[in-house]
């Protein structure tokens, strides 16, 4: 057996203009996402970074005297989606330790928290992998392009 990286409060961010953004997963206050997020991590990784729209990085390299730098750094530069090519690949898993989702892409450690409240407040009650795959993908974009640390573990 191989072995995985899976295992109502709005997040304000500030573009680079100044103005608000809002997080996808507003259904969650910052706390029930991190709790989400711990159980969905296999924990054999021990360190791993959480992002405000659910992304987080799971940093293999135990050397790393500053995680939530070198998340950051990663987020930039592998987060934002690029619709044609690999950064808009996804692979969906549903997960059994906790409700909802993690969407992976193509930088192999980086996972998006899916929560179901988040499909149902966009009126999908029954979504499909593409549902998942997709707003998890749109999660991950705003965590690459405004990249705002939650948790360090």
């Amino acid at each position: 057996m191989s072995t995985s990286c899976v295992d109502k409060k709005p997040h304000s961010q500030k573009s680079k203009n100044g103005q608000d953004i809002l997080a996808d997963n507003n259904m969650l206050s910052e706390q029930q996402l991190i709790d989400n997020v711990k159980k969905a991590i296999n924990p054999e990784f021990n360190d791993w970074v959480l992002f405000s729209n659910g992304t987080y990085i799971i940093l293999e390299d135990t050397t790393i005297k500053d995680k939530k730098e070198k998340a950051v750094e990663i987020m930039k530069e592998n987060g934002p989606v690029y619709v044609g090519s690999p950064s808009g690949d996804m692979s969906i898993t549903k997960l059994t330790n906790t409700k909802g989702w993690v969407v992976g892409g193509d930088y192999y450690g980086m996972y998006t928290y899916v929560d179901p409240t988040e499909l149902e407040a966009k009126g999908i009650n029954n979504p499909k992998d593409i549902d998942v795959g997709l707003l998890g993908r749109d999660k991950r974009d705003k965590d690459g392009k405004f990249p705002k640390v939650i948790f360090v573990h």
